[in-house]
C-alpha cells in the first residue's frame, strides 16, 4: 500500500529527501506588481509494500485566465564538494551528497512519480496582474482520484517594482555554450543558444553582459587556451590593423533585444597579474588566421601596446555610433593583489589615455592597492568590503565567489536560500552600485583544463563549492534550465527594488531605520538575519509603510 502526503512550503526551503520540510501555513500571499510569487509543493511517498516501486500523481491548477502558473520539478544534483575544509554553522550540510537545485521544466498535466520514502518538491511560479486572485492546486492519481487540494489567494498590489538600478553582471561564457552543445562558434545554432541564454540572464536581473571582443583571458591555465570566441575580426596589413565589428554588432543587437543595458568588455590583459595579452586571432597580409597575441606576448611595451593604440579608439568610436559607449565598462585585469600591483599598474598605464572618459572597473579586495589609485572603481569581495565602506569609497561594487565561504552571503548549493536572498537587502542598505559574479554558465573544470557535464559536475572538477561555477544548466533544447539559487537571486533583487520603491515614498533614513529595527541593529556583510521568516516580516513592513494609492 502506498500513500502520498503533500505540503506547501516556502520558496526559501530546500527540500531534501530525508528531511521533513516546514509547512507554509499561510494561503493568502502578497507581492508587488511586476513580481513573481514563488512557492513549493513538497510531496512524500510512504511505502508499506517493499515491492511497490512508488506512486504517481498529476498536479491540476485552476486559475483565472490572466493568471499564469508555471510548474517545474525540483531535481537533486550531485555535490561532491559542498564546502571548503573550513565552514561556519550557516550551511545546510557539509557532507557530499545529492542536493535540491535544478528546476526541470514540466509539461502541463505531466505525471509526477514519487520516490518511496523520500520528500521531493515541485516549484511553482505565479504571475498575475494587480488584484486578488484565487488559485486552486489539486493532486490526483492516474485514475482521477483526488489526493489533495489547496486554495490560494494571491494578491498583487497595484504599486509595482521600480526599474532595477543595480548594475548586475554574472560572467557569460559563450565558449562554454559552443563546447557543451558541440556547435560551431558563432554558427546559426550557437547564436540561437546565445540568444536563449541571454534571455535567461536578463530574467535573473543580469543587465550587464560580459562581451568577448576577444576570447576572455579568464579561468585559463597559464599557457593554456579556451575555445576561441572572438567577436571582433582582425586583419593586419603592414603596420596597420583593420577591424570587423559585424559579429559584435549582432551580439549588441541580441543584448538590446533581451533587455541587457550595459556591455562589459572582456579583460584587456590576462588574469592574475596582467602579465600577458589575451588570445587574439587574426590574419597577416592576407594569410590564414593565426594567433597574433597570447601567453607569448608581453602585456606592455611591445606589439600588443601598439595594437591597443589602434584598436581601442576604433572600438570606442564604433560603440559611440551604436549608442552604447556610455553604457560600456572596461576591465584591465582581475583582482590584482599586492604582489601583482606593479604589473597591473603598468598594464593600466599603457591604456589609461586610451580609455580616458570611459568607465573602468575591476575586482579588487586589497584596500592598500586601492589607496595607490590603481583602480578607481573597485569591485570588492564581500568579506573585505567593510574597510572600503568605512572609508566611504564612492561608486562601490561587490562580488562573491569561491573564497567567500565563511560568515558572508553566497550562493553555494549547500547554503540555505536565505543566505543568498539577503544580498538584495545588504546591497540596498550599503548603497552598492553594482554586483559581479564570475559564473553564470561556466561549464569547464578549474582553469579550463577540460569541459564538464554540469548535470554531473557542479564544482568545476572538485575545485570550488558546488554551485559556484554556474547558475543555470544547459537544457537539451538549447535553453537555460534554471536553479533554486537563480530564483532566490531574482527574489533578492525584487527585495532591493521594493526597498527602493519604499524609499521613494518615505525617504532613505526611514527605510534604513526600519531595516535596523527588523534586524536588531546595523547590518553588515557578516552580521545579517539569515532566517526565512525575516523576509516575510520585511515584506509586511514594506506593504504597511507604502501609502495607499488612489
Amino acid at each position: 500500500m502506498t500513500r502520498l502526503a503533500f505540503r506547501l512550503t516556502d520558496s526559501l526551503e530546500k527540500v531534501f529527501p530525508d528531511r521533513e520540510p516546514v509547512r507554509l501555513e499561510q494561503t493568502e500571499l502578497c507581492v508587488l506588481g511586476g513580481e513573481t510569487l514563488c512557492l513549493q509543493l513538497a510531496y512524500f511517498c510512504e511505502n508499506d509494500d517493499l515491492g511497490d516501486s512508488g506512486h504517481s500523481f498529476r498536479l491540476q491548477v485552476e486559475r483565472p485566465e490572466d493568471v499564469a502558473v508555471t510548474v517545474r520539478r525540483v531535481e537533486l544534483v550531485p555535490c561532491a564538494y559542498p564546502c571548503h575544509s573550513t565552514w561556519d554553522e550557516r550551511y545546510l550540510d557539509t557532507r557530499p551528497g545529492l542536493y535540491p537545485d535544478l528546476l526541470r521544466p514540466m509539461e502541463p498535466g505531466e505525471t509526477v512519480k514519487a520516490v518511496p520514502g523520500q520528500w521531493r518538491a515541485l516549484w511553482l511560479d505565479i504571475d498575475a496582474p494587480a488584484g486578488r486572485h484565487r488559485v486552486t492546486l489539486a493532486a490526483e492519481d492516474g485514475i482521477g482520484t483526488d489526493l489533495w487540494a489547496c486554495q490560494l489567494t494571491v494578491e498583487v498590489l497595484s504599486q509595482a517594482l521600480p526599474p532595477q538600478r543595480l548594475i548586475h553582471t554574472q560572467w557569460f561564457h559563450a565558449d562554454c555554450l559552443a563546447d557543451y552543445y558541440g556547435v560551431g562558434v558563432f554558427s546559426p545554432e550557437h547564436w540561437r543558444i546565445i540568444d536563449n541564454f541571454m534571455a535567461s540572464a536578463a530574467r535573473h536581473g543580469i543587465n550587464m553582459l560580459l562581451t568577448p571582443v576577444f576570447t576572455p583571458p579568464l579561468d585559463t591555465a597559464k599557457g593554456g587556451e579556451r575555445t576561441t570566441v572572438q567577436l571582433v575580426g582582425v586583419r593586419r596589413r603592414g603596420d596597420d590593423y583593420i577591424f570587423d565589428f559585424a559579429k559584435l554588432g549582432r551580439w549588441i543587437g541580441l543584448c538590446g533585444k533581451n533587455g541587457i543595458k550595459y556591455l562589459e568588455i572582456s579583460h584587456l590583459f590576462t588574469q592574475w597579474g596582467a602579465i600577458c595579452a589575451p588570445k587574439i586571432m587574426g590574419s597577416v597580409d592576407g594569410g590564414p588566421e593565426e594567433k597574433l597575441f597570447g601567453w607569448h606576448t608581453p602585456a606592455v611595451g611591445g606589439e600588443y601596446t601598439r595594437f591597443l593604440e589602434q584598436f581601442l579608439p576604433v572600438l570606442k568610436e564604433y560603440l559611440a555610433r551604436a549608442g552604447w559607449l556610455d553604457r560600456t565598462f572596461f576591465h584591465i585585469s582581475d583582482e590584482p593583489h599586492d604582489a601583482e600591483a606593479a604589473s597591473y599598474a603598468a598594464a593600466r598605464d599603457s591604456v589609461k589615455g586610451l580609455l580616458d572618459g570611459c568607465q573602468v572597473v575591476d575586482a579588487l579586495s586589497s584596500y592598500d592597492v586601492y589607496k595607490r589609485g590603481l583602480v578607481e572603481r573597485p569591485i570588492v569581495s564581500v568579506d573585505h568590503i567593510e574597510t572600503f565602506l568605512q572609508a566611504g569609497v564612492p561608486n562601490l561594487w561587490a562580488y562573491y565567489c569561491t573564497a567567500q565561504a565563511l560568515e558572508v552571503p553566497n550562493r553555494f548549493i549547500a547554503m540555505p536560500s536565505a543566505r543568498s536572498r539577503i544580498m538584495g537587502v545588504l546591497l540596498y542598505y550599503h548603497g552598492i552600485e553594482g554586483f559581479l559574479h564570475w559564473g553564470f554558465n561556466f561549464y569547464n573544470s578549474q582553469c579550463s583544463v577540460e569541459h564538464i557535464d554540469p548535470f554531473r559536475v557542479t564544482d568545476a572538477g572538485e575545485a570550488f563549492p558546488s554551485g559556484d561555477p554556474f547558475l543555470v544548466y544547459p537544457g537539451p533544447d538549447g535553453t537555460a534550465w534554471e536553479s533554486i539559487r537563480g530564483m532566490v537571486i531574482r527574489q533578492s533583487l525584487w527585495d532591493l527594488r521594493a526597498l527602493e520603491l519604499l524609499e521613494e515614498k518615505i525617504g532613505r533614513p526611514a527605510v534604513l531605520a526600519m531595516l535596523e529595527k527588523l534586524a536588531g541593529g546595523r547590518l553588515t556583510f557578516r552580521r545579517y538575519p539569515c532566517e526565512p521568516g525575516f523576509f516575510a516580516a520585511l515584506r509586511r513592513e514594506i506593504y504597511g509603510l507604502l501609502p495607499a494609492e488612489g
